[in-house]
């Protein structure tokens, strides 16, 4: 007996579980793929955040020597800054302090015009002096050396700075950006010292009525942004 082709059972198969699992490999593969890019770029490290100085907050002051008497106490009155800070690690980076030369006060009227002039600051040709250092030696829990260049009078000399971070926490005072948002600030103590000869400052270093060494006392705040 002939039996017609068309009389043949066929046996169908259901599609879909093949592909689940081809789907699911698929996703397997990616997953895996992932986890090895993952691997291969190392963890991930926050960067460091900026901070900007608070000009409010700021305070840069020197000591000059003065026939031997006693010394002139005298400060800028306009200065700015930043820098970057990992507060985990306690790194400090890209330290910037840009000072108005013509803000000079020593609280006598005619010595600072004097401190203005061609004898001095030269604030008319010399505008700023600029401190820039790209890091920092950390030298206790929460002490840091930062060695950079001190650019004034057109020349730019070595200058280290022995800072002390004071304190870092939220502001209890005021808010950021008129959001009602409390800022974070930094707090910074820091000393130094450089000869305002080796930058070409040399008005009455010889006779000894002016002194050479300028000692620097900078005092501030800096917010997080």
């Amino acid at each position: 007996m002939h039996t017609s082709p068309s009389s043949t059972p066929r046996i169908r198969l259901d599609p879909r579980p093949l592909r689940a699992a081809r789907r699911q490999a698929g996703a397997a593969l990616a997953s895996l793929a992932c986890c090895v890019g993952l691997l291969a770029a190392g963890p991930a490290q926050a960067q460091p955040a900026r901070y900007e100085i608070d000009p409010d907050h700021l305070s840069v002051g020197f000591l000059v020597d003065h026939i031997g008497y006693a010394k002139v106490l005298g400060m800028f009155r306009t200065a700015s800054g930043s820098y970057r800070f990992d507060e985990d690690r306690a790194e400090l980076s890209e330290v910037r302090i840009e000072v108005e030369t013509a803000s000079v006060f020593s609280n006598h009227r005619q010595r600072d015009e004097h401190l203005k002039g061609s004898d001095f600051l030269n604030s008319a040709k010399f505008p700023r002096l600029v401190f820039t250092a790209a890091a920092a030696r950390r030298t206790g829990e929460r002490g840091f050396e930062i060695s950079g260049q001190l650019e004034l009078l057109g020349k730019t000399q070595p200058l280290t700075l022995q800072a002390t971070w004071n304190k870092s926490a939220q502001s209890p005072l005021g808010s950021l950006g008129g959001f009602g948002r409390k800022p974070y600030v930094m707090g910074v103590s820091a000393r130094g010292s450089f000869k305002r000869s080796a930058h070409g400052m040399s008005y009455a270093v010889a006779n000894g009525w002016v002194g050479d060494e300028v000692a620097l006392i900078i005092e501030f705040e800096a917010v997080r942004q």
